[in-house]
């Protein structure tokens, strides 16, 4: 009996020093809701009492966690409202194998769900030293001339890194970070998405934008170019918000994505996974006709939780 558990042992650890894929980069999925998250503030519809019932169902705000297990390092993309059960979820998902602080912040731009979660920071909380924040010029700019965020740059809690569109960021052992601009309401700040990159593996974060025919890139060739695209899935279809002009919040609704997506490759619409989703998107419903729809069309729903090796 001895010996067939020595063999056994020695035979997995030999499988495991074969595998030179557990030092990849990866990816956790922080959160996946709007803003507002999920359940959101005020909300007594059928899509938020759900919630009330399940609480299984609530989702946090869209946010990234990036970890290298090379370096024992991990960056954190958007700063969200979520921010302390996020922080709790990347070191439940890693066993607290990484350290509480990440080694730094990537921004996407000035809307609440996007940045917010910096307040925590500052001394009233974790008091940090340093942490090094990675935004374009004008979210530079917003942060650091107005109040209350100035003073965590003030008082050294935070440190600026400036960013610049289609300049990439070398962070360890081979992990690249590129920020390009996107169309969005840009009332505090310009937008940009994210493309992470390690060896041959490529992520696209694109949480926010108003429509993809304004954007200045050909998305389908990003995605075709692309390992895995987080993307905007904000709105299901127009109407969604009962009362309101949805022009004045303009997003590619999914149904527009889907078209077009639709002459892409099957291998290619796989790579898609929708991602910052308002709390009246039916895709949040794993058991609605809409969730059912994006799976047989070949495309995905990016999951709380969930994580992407970039192998």
């Amino acid at each position: 009996m001895f010996k067939l558990v020595s063999i056994f042992l020695l035979l997995n650890v030999a499988v495991i020093a074969q595998d030179k894929t557990y030092n990849d980069p990866f990816i956790i999925i922080l959160g996946i809701a709007q803003d507002a998250g999920y359940p959101q503030a005020g909300c007594e519809k059928d899509c938020c009492k759900r919630v009330l019932t399940d609480a299984s169902a609530k989702r946090m705000v869209t946010s990234l966690a990036l970890a290298d297990p090379a370096t024992h390092q991990w960056w954190l993309f958007d700063a969200t409202p979520d921010i302390t059960a996020q922080l709790q979820l990347f070191r439940s998902k890693t066993n607290a194998a990484y350290p509480i602080l990440p080694a730094g912040i990537f921004l996407t731009h000035g809307h609440i769900g996007h940045y917010t979660g910096l307040m925590y920071f500052g001394r009233e909380a974790m008091n940090t030293r340093s942490l090094p924040v990675y935004a374009m010029s004008r979210m530079n700019g917003f942060l650091v001339q107005n109040g209350p965020w100035d003073q965590l740059f003030e008082i050294n809690n935070l440190s600026m890194r400036r960013l610049r569109a289609d300049s990439s960021v070398n962070l360890s052992t081979g992990i690249t970070v590129t920020p390009f601009l996107v169309p969005h309401r840009d009332e505090y700040s310009e937008t940009v998405g994210f493309s992470i990159q390690y060896q041959q593996f490529k992520l696209i974060y694109i949480p926010d934008i108003d429509k993809w025919k304004k954007f200045g890139r050909d998305i389908n060739l990003l995605v075709k170019e692309s390992s895995v695209a987080l993307l905007d899935g904000t709105f299901f279809k127009d109407g969604e918000l009962a009362g309101r002009a949805m022009n004045e919040i303009p997003h590619p609704f999914v149904e527009e994505s889907m078209l077009q997506f639709s002459t892409l490759a099957e291998a290619d619409k796989k790579k898609i996974h929708f991602i910052h989703l308002n709390h009246t998107n039916p895709l949040l419903d794993k058991k609605s006709v809409p969730f059912a729809e994006i799976k047989k069309k070949g495309f995905n729903i990016a999951e709380q939780g969930e994580k992407v090796v970039f192998r």
